[in-house]
């Protein structure tokens, strides 16, 4: 081949490279309902109280929940710190939206081996979510209701069905931006 037969083979890849390039899709943007889980994101403190039941024993809980962006603005990761009526409570969670099931969608671990997803939506100010899993053999669902007081506080309500069962009280409190 000739230096001017290489040359052009050059050219022509280098504007097929562009050409591609030009054609590439523009990545995905996060759209309203993923915009709205920034009401979430900071760094909030815990205050609730703990029902004694399958989950452990009864009593207050206080601790922290620091919530900032992924990258790509779609999920929220929290992390938590604090003390339970079980000793220390370290969490991680993720908060997204799944626009083909136009649900938010929730999963979270801990320090006790616990780790749960749930799937919610946003009605004027309440947040509902729910989820369904196995513990100690048998079908719990989960209901989590945040109500939204002001853009700087919000409660939190937590019941639970085993087995079918009767809706328990699993705990209930407060979070307040720290400013």
């Amino acid at each position: 081949m000739s230096k001017r037969s290489y040359a052009a083979l050059a050219f022509a890849a280098l504007v097929g490279a562009s050409t591609l390039q030009a054609q590439a899709p523009e990545p995905p943007k996060p759209g309203p309902d993923h915009q709205k889980l920034a009401y979430f994101v900071g760094r909030w403190t815990i205050e609730g109280t703990m029902q004694p039941g399958p989950m452990g024993p009864g009593g207050a809980m206080t601790g922290t929940d620091t919530c900032e962006w992924f990258a790509g603005g779609f999920h929220v990761v929290c992390k938590s710190d604090g003390r339970s009526p079980a000793g220390e409570m370290h969490g991680l969670s993720l908060l997204g939206y799944n626009a083909e099931l136009k649900r938010y969608t929730f999963y979270g671990i801990d320090n006790s081996g616990w780790g749960d997803g749930a799937t919610g939506e946003l009605v004027g100010d309440m947040w509902n979510w729910e989820s369904e899993a196995t513990f100690g053999g048998q079908p719990v669902k989960t209901k989590y209701t945040i109500k939204q007081l002001s853009p700087d506080s919000y409660t939190w309500r937590m019941e639970m069905s085993m087995a079918g069962g009767p809706w328990t009280l699993g705990g209930e409190g407060r979070e307040t931006r720290v400013k």
